[in-house]
C-alpha cells in the first residue's frame, strides 16, 4: 500500500517519506479500513515535529483522524460490519499505523459508522476537533440553559464547539476571532456574538453583551494568552475549559479571584478520556451529526504526495477548518 512515514522527527520537507509498506491485517478486535480521507491535526504536526516529546515507535504513520470503508475484521468482530462507511480516531496514538496510509487497522471501537449524508472529508474531520470540542463543553456538565464563550470559533475545535453548544441548548454563545472573514465562518456555525479580538476589547464586549454577568462556561483554545481576560469573564460556578497554551506554557494562576467565584479549571486532552467519556462523545456527535446540527468545516484538501504541505498548512496558522488529505487521491 501507499503510504507517509518518518522514523524520525523533524520539518515535515526533512522526514517525511512517501512509498510502498505492507498491508496491515486486522488482529483480534480490530477493523482493517480503506482510508480515503485523512485528518492532519496541530498534535500530528507538533508528534512529527519532536514538539510532543520523543516518538512513541520507531517508524511512525502519521494522523489520527481518518474515515473511509471498512474492508477487513479480526476475530471477535462482527462481520456484518465490513463495507461500512465509518470515522476514525485516535488511530496513530501510540501506534505505528495512522491514517496517512490506503489502509489503516485500529481498534473496532476507534471506527465510527459515519452517518450516509456526511461525506469521508467531513468524516476526516471529527475525530480530534469534534470531540474535544465535546468534552470541553460538558466536562462539568450539561451546558443548556447556559451563556459559553468559545475562544478562536473559526478553527477546527471551536468551529465544532460552536455547533455543539447549539445543538445542546446553550442559551447565548459567544466566540472570538481575529477577522471578518473568520466572523462569517463562525456565524455561520451558530454563534450568536462575534467579537473580532484584533478589533475590540474582548473584556468590554463580552460583559457588554452578558448585561456584566459573565459567562458560565468557556472554551478555551489558548489558557495562558487569554487567562487574564478569562478571570475577568467568568462568572460564578462557572467552569474553563482549555485544550491548548502555546504562547504561554506556565501562566500566572489569578488563584484568589477564580476561588472566590468557586470556578472550575478543567484540562482537556482527549486521549486521556474514559472509555464512558469516549462513548459519550461519538453518540451526542453521531447525533448532532444525524440532526444537521453538526457540519464540520473543511480548510484545504491535499493529495497523499502533497502531505508536506498539508503539514506546512497546518503549521502556518492560517487555516480555517480541518486539512485533509486523500491517500488513494480524489
Amino acid at each position: 500500500m501507499k503510504a507517509i512515514w518518518y522514523e524520525k522527527q523533524g520539518a515535515a520537507s526533512d522526514v517525511l517519506t512517501l512509498g510502498e509498506r505492507a498491508e496491515p491485517l486486522p488482529g483480534p478486535g480490530e477493523v482493517a479500513v480503506t482510508v480515503q480521507a485523512s485528518g492532519v491535526n496541530p498534535s500530528d504536526v507538533k508528534i512529527r515535529s519532536g514538539a510532543r516529546g520523543p516518538m512513541a515507535v520507531p517508524l511512525q504513520i502519521p494522523h489520527s483522524d481518518g474515515a473511509g470503508v471498512i474492508k477487513a475484521v479480526g476475530e471477535g468482530v462482527d462481520p456484518a460490519r465490513l463495507g461500512e462507511r465509518v470515522w476514525l480516531f485516535s488511530a496513530a496514538y501510540k501506534r505505528s499505523g495512522g491514517t496517512c496510509a490506503e489502509v489503516c487497522v485500529l481498534p473496532a471501537e476507534h471506527a465510527i459508522p459515519l452517518p450516509d449524508q456526511i461525506s469521508v472529508k467531513a468524516g476526516a474531520a471529527l475525530g480530534i476537533p469534534a470531540m474535544t470540542a465535546h468534552r470541553a463543553l460538558f466536562c462539568d456538565g450539561a451546558v443548556a440553559g447556559k451563556t459559553v464563550l468559545v475562544t478562536g470559533g473559526a478553527g477546527a475545535v471551536g468551529h465544532s464547539a460552536i455547533q455543539i453548544a447549539k445543538w445542546a441548548g446553550a442559551e447565548k454563545i459567544i466566540t472570538t476571532v481575529s477577522s471578518a472573514a473568520k466572523a462569517a465562518i463562525a456565524m455561520a456555525a451558530g454563534a450568536d456574538h462575534v467579537i473580532n479580538y484584533r478589533q475590540q476589547d474582548v473584556v468590554e464586549a463580552v460583559l457588554a453583551d452578558t448585561g456584566g454577568a459573565g459567562v458560565d462556561h468557556i472554551v478555551e483554545v489558548e489558557l495562558g494568552g487569554n487567562f487574564a481576560q478569562s478571570a475577568k469573564l467568568i462568572a460564578e460556578h462557572g467552569t474553563l475549559a482549555w485544550y491548548g497554551s502555546e504562547t504561554e506554557r506556565e501562566p500566572v494562576f489569578p488563584a484568589y479571584p477564580l476561588m472566590f467565584r468557586n470556578v472550575s479549571l478543567r484540562g482537556i486532552f482527549l486521549y486521556a478520556i474514559t472509555s464512558e467519556q469516549r462513548a459519550s462523545a461519538v453518540a451526542d456527535i453521531t447525533s448532532a451529526l444525524e440532526a444537521g446540527l453538526l457540519r464540520p468545516l473543511i480548510d484545504s484538501v491535499w493529495s497523499l504526495d502533497e502531505t508536506v504541505k498539508a503539514h506546512e498548512r497546518v503549521e502556518s496558522g492560517e487555516r480555517s477548518g480541518a486539512v485533509i488529505v486523500q491517500p488513494g487521491g480524489a
